[in-house]
């Protein structure tokens, strides 16, 4: 074997090496959904990879990007709650659970239909690029600990958006939170989880650099569902 095919071989063994490594320790990091959202998984479907709570169909689609490394099904709880309320919810899944890797995920999902986006953390930010180059369908955009960037900016978008955050958030970068609220309208409705922690938007435990919720998952769990419930009817349906 001539020199040269040798140095290509064992770079290319080198590459696959790093790679193999590298989605080891990504999955390692991934934060896995409770037992109680695991149950509340088993109302759920797949449909092309995304995991979907059927509510009535002839309502806009709720589309949720996961925030980063976390499973879709950490968010099953309210998201089953929404549903029973009568939005279908569509949680979608990305490679290495990272939105950032493909933002238009929500287009296959979508399709040519009315729909609401949101997303918690890093997929709030790439759920709000998506809503901006998709404007046309879009009724609505919710925001779980999470915020714009300049390629999401949607000050200028004519539909109802909502922003929570919990109030003992220790990952949400309040920073640049407070100056992201220029990329959103000025009727931007803003609420705030009292106790709440970041990765109580979700159910999947403790979240690295995060505070402790003063509240139980389950009671913010429930304020997440009410306070999106009460939005989707009175906000969405005007």
């Amino acid at each position: 074997m001539k020199k040269s095919v040798k140095w290509l071989l064992g770079i290319v063994i080198t590459l696959v090496a790093l790679v193999l490594i590298m989605l080891a320790v990504v999955k390692n990091k991934e934060y896995s959904p409770s037992t109680t959202a695991n149950s509340a998984a088993e109302n759920s479907t797949i449909v092309d990879n995304t995991i979907k709570f059927s509510g009535d169909d002839s309502k806009p689609k709720v589309i949720f990007y996961p925030g980063a490394l976390v499973d879709p099904k950490s968010y099953s709880i309210w998201a089953n709650k929404v549903a029973q309320a009568g939005y279908s919810v569509y949680i979608v899944r990305f490679p290495l659970d990272l939105a950032v890797l493909n933002a238009n995920a929500a287009s296959k999902v979508q399709g040519n239909y009315d729909y609401i986006i949101g997303g918690h953390s890093l997929g709030g930010t790439m759920a709000c690029r998506y809503a901006k180059n998709h404007s046309q369908k879009l009724k609505g955009v919710f925001l779980l600990a999470s915020y714009p960037e300049k390629k999401g900016d949607l000050h200028e978008i004519k539909v109802p958006i909502i922003s929570l955050t919990g109030t003992n958030d220790g990952v949400l970068n309040y920073t640049n939170y407070k100056k992201a609220k220029k990329l959103l309208p000025n009727n931007t409705i803003y609420e705030q989880i009292s106790g709440g922690n970041h990765g109580g938007f979700g159910s999947y435990g403790k979240q690295s650099g995060d505070n402790t919720a003063s509240i139980s998952n389950a009671k913010q769990q429930n304020i997440i569902s009410t306070l999106l419930i009460n939005w989707l009817n009175h906000r969405i349906s005007e």
